[in-house]
């Protein structure tokens, strides 16, 4: 990674990014009003692309300042994107889904300093650093260390100075800022929206509680050797820095993977869609941050078998026996393509109520049958033949299925009146569309169907 693009330091303390967020409330308050002084000069038939307009162009602005700060702010972006679905243009809402890509790393100097603070100059001694991150994100980056005494490479994740500080006042700030653009209403449903955020950004900046997870993950998998989970190492831990021993592998997207024949590509994708569903059904706890820097592949050599590098534990969800008893009846109703159990298991869910409409209740269930159409193969009303082989492996790549169900959830959104899915169904449905692409991207094709049948069947 190149140093000419890093930060020199975070605006972490209250003022500085109190002064940055004030200058983009005041843009976005003045945009807003002469949006409203617009609107009483325009006709009723060009409000809706005015307002569209305005949210685009409120988004942007927001979006390339959260771009700069860094820390919760830049996570809370990140977040809201999967919220947004429900209540913001798709235009609007791909700036903010955009934020994961632009986290330039914050420079040597300054991350020195937190290791110094965390770990002692003993133990340093044992150290050498690349001072070139491997990788940057919202919340810290991650650099490579030699220990010396062993010979052992290692990771070290290094959360930003002062970003677990700024958690509470960045999402007060940022929320005062969504409303004044007209980006998100006032209301209870946005109430939760947010505290659902602030418990998942505590967690991230949790590291003692991620060296657990990742630990327990390595115990749930420790039987399969596909998976490859790095190993924690309690002495270079702290509270702000998480070390493990560093896992050789490359991009899942990268020309190596990309170029291995089909049966190899199908391997690593049916692992990581198997995975999820023992995640789901078997461990009741899932990893929800499926972006493609959390994973890596050792390209197997001499006729051993590739193996997927698992990294990043700090977004796991664990999920309620009574949750998961609901989820599953709605997945096996949908797997079953029974519209009507679907719609009695989206009550008991809560994402439907007793006295919502016949529509919204069809297009309710529309929606999971359409999610689970690569489970299904023809004749599944409305999945397209072409998607299948003979064999009834789905060819990822080809399908069109994330603009179909895009375009059916914003269908439910409508009929729904911006109602907010149950808090867990959205990071499980960030999780599904990460698989999806996963497996596009790697332009697997395999049955489905029957990998998931132990999972769904009764």
């Amino acid at each position: 990674m190149s140093r000419k693009d890093s930060l020199k330091k975070i605006k972490s303390g209250v003022l500085s990014r109190g002064l940055a967020l004030a200058k983009v409330s005041v843009s976005a308050g003045a945009k807003a009003a002469t949006h409203a002084v617009g609107n009483l000069f325009a006709d009723e038939a060009s409000k809706p692309e005015r307002l569209k307009a305005l949210l685009v162009s409120q988004m942007e602005t927001l979006s390339q300042e959260l771009g700069q700060l860094k820390g919760s702010m830049m996570k809370v972006g990140q977040l809201i994107s999967m919220y947004g679905e429900h209540f913001l243009p798709p235009e609007a809402n791909a700036l903010l889904k955009s934020l994961q890509a632009q986290s330039p790393p914050l420079e040597w100097k300054a991350i020195e300093k937190v290791i110094r603070k965390q770990i002692t100059p003993e133990l340093l001694e044992d150290l050498e650093i690349d001072p070139v991150p491997v990788a940057s994100a919202s919340l810290g980056q991650v650099h490579r260390a030699l220990r010396k005494s062993t010979g052992q490479w290692l990771a070290m994740k290094i959360q930003y100075p002062g970003v677990d500080q700024a958690i509470e006042g960045d999402l007060k700030a940022l929320k005062s800022i969504l409303q004044i653009s007209k980006l998100i209403p006032k209301g209870p449903n946005y109430d939760e929206v947010f505290h659902e955020i602030k418990s998942m950004l505590y967690q991230e900046v949790d590291y003692e509680r991620e060296f657990k997870t990742t630990v327990e993950f390595r115990e749930k998998l420790s039987g399969d050797s596909f998976y490859i989970i790095p190993e924690p190492i309690a002495e270079f831990s702290t509270g702000r820095i998480l070390t493990t021993t560093f896992e050789e592998g490359v991009a899942v997207d990268s020309a190596e993977v990309l170029g291995l024949p089909q049966e190899r590509r199908d391997a690593i994708g049916a692992a990581a869609l198997m995975l999820y569903m023992r995640e789901l059904f078997e461990f009741a706890a899932v990893q929800t941050d499926p972006h493609f820097g959390n994973y890596r592949v050792r390209i197997g050599k001499d006729g051993q078998p590739d193996r997927l590098v698992l990294l990043d534990f700090g977004a796991v969800r664990k999920l309620s026996k009574s949750f998961l008893s609901a989820y599953l009846e709605m997945v096996k109703a949908a797997h079953a393509q029974d519209p009507d159990r679907l719609i009695e298991a989206g009550i008991r869910l809560g994402y439907l109520n007793e006295d919502d409409g016949e529509s919204l209740q069809r297009v309710f269930a529309e929606l999971c049958l359409l999610i689970t159409e690569p489970f299904c193969p023809p004749p599944t009303p409305g999945a397209p033949a072409h998607f299948f082989d003979s064999n009834g492996g789905y060819h990822w790549e080809l399908s069109d299925l994330p603009q179909r169900v895009a375009k059916k959830g914003g269908q439910l959104a409508l009929e729904a009146r911006l109602r907010n899915p149950p808090r867990e169904i959205v990071f499980l449905d960030r999780k599904l569309g990460g698989i999806f692409i996963f497996l596009s991207v790697l332009r697997v094709r395999f049955n489905a169907r029957d990998l998931a049948k132990p999972f769904v069947q009764g």
